[in-house]
């Protein structure tokens, strides 16, 4: 496959309105224009395309050469038409930006279009030609439109000047119903030097308007603006889908995150409670075992000592009969004392004389005479009851 470099300069100067090409001269122009973009592009990765136009207010670049389609078919949009076109300052600004090209190694090109009259000499158009050869810039032109008696012969003189071993091509395009790029998909100007090569075969794929060949299944040489837009729309959704995804992978992240701390959480919170419930388990269990022990050590205070003093009394028989005989005197001293206070409430005139050093209290008064009186019966009855349960216990 051929490397190459090339820049089409457009002719959009006021002949361009004539209608003898369908549907106009400038819109016949620019789909051949499109047509020769898209084969460039495709039989090489690495090939460029620029564009510039001749009329108008001045000869000016609108794409330097590149391997991007889509500026090129946008750049044919909205171009003014108007004024004369000067076919030599356009080739001299086309071999400028060939020249400035970012890789020294593709092959230089200059594809002209002219249809409108040529107002350079022969001789002028002769020198910008071996100016060319001698650079190894190769030139194809396209003639169509106006037909005056020097255009033909001034545009051959300039190939004939420019060429280097058939490098250089020129096609004639008479008025009729058959489209630019029809004609010119049979010419050099589309198959190349090598002839039948992979730049051939894209050109034919695309004159056939087959889809397979084309970005979106679209031919940008019949529809540029659709598949333009197909490019742009296919571009904003790539971008919208890219950020949804990026959106998503970080709330997931965040969600994740969220969960991850969430679940410490329990984890500790469970971990606190089950050592609080075993410190309980261990506080209880060994309160339950004091409290066994202690019953264990002390099961009742006066069943204790009772069973400590018949345990002694079975081991020491001189020990249990001293508490024997301390038991009887106990009794015998709470009887004594019962037996002196019967006697003391016995002796009246005592009793008299304590109740009249009292205040307030009469001893003849009767109620206190009655009160005297059931105390001193209660108090011979318990001494009736000492003296029968004492001859009872020495029976014994």
């Amino acid at each position: 496959m051929v490397l190459e470099a090339t820049m089409i300069c457009i002719d959009n100067s006021e002949w361009m309105r004539n209608g003898d090409y369908a549907p106009s001269r400038f819109q016949a122009q620019a789909d051949a224009v499109n047509f020769i973009s898209g084969a460039k592009t495709q039989s090489n990765p690495e090939n460029t395309v620029g564009i510039l136009t001749m009329a108008g207010k001045g000869v000016r670049v609108l794409v330097t050469p590149t391997s991007d389609l889509g500026k090129i078919l946008a750049c044919m949009h909205g171009l003014e038409i108007g004024g004369e076109a000067n076919l030599a300052a356009a080739i001299q600004v086309a071999q400028l930006a060939l020249k400035h090209r970012q890789n020294k190694k593709q092959q230089q090109r200059i594809i002209v279009f002219v249809g409108s009259p040529v107002k350079h000499d022969k001789k002028q158009l002769e020198v910008i030609g071996r100016k060319l050869k001698k650079n190894s810039v190769a030139l194809d032109i396209v003639n169509f439109g106006e037909d005056d008696e020097g255009k033909t012969e001034k545009l051959e003189a300039l190939r004939a000047a420019v060429d280097n071993n058939d490098t250089s091509h020129i096609v004639h395009i008479p008025p009729g119903s058959d489209a630019l790029s029809d004609v010119l998909i049979s010419t050099p100007i589309f198959t190349g030097d090598e002839g039948g090569s992979g730049f051939a075969a894209a050109a034919a794929a695309a004159a056939a308007g087959g889809v397979s060949g084309f970005e979106f299944g679209v031919d940008p040489n019949l529809d540029p603006e659709l598949a333009l837009a197909l490019r742009v729309s296919m571009e904003e959704e790539r971008a919208r889908q890219e950020a949804a995804a990026k959106k998503a992978a970080e709330e997931a992240g965040k969600q994740e995150q969220s969960s991850s701390q969430d679940a410490t959480m329990t984890d500790s919170t469970s971990q606190a409670s089950t050592k609080k419930t075993d410190l309980t388990d261990e506080e209880n269990a060994v309160l339950q075992q004091a409290l066994q022990m202690s019953m264990d050590e002390h099961p009742s205070g006066h069943d204790a000592q009772d069973t400590d003093m018949s345990d002694v009394a079975i081991d020491d028989p001189e020990l249990a009969l001293a508490l024997q005989l301390s038991v009887q005197d106990s009794a015998k001293d709470s009887s004594g004392q019962s037996s002196d206070m019967g006697k003391l409430l016995a002796d009246q005139s005592f009793v008299s004389s304590i109740l009249a050093s009292l205040p307030g209290v009469d001893p003849n008064d009767p109620s206190v005479k009655d009160l005297l009186a059931s105390m001193q019966n209660q108090q011979s009855e318990k001494q009736d009851k000492g003296e029968e349960k004492g001859p009872k216990e020495e029976k014994k």
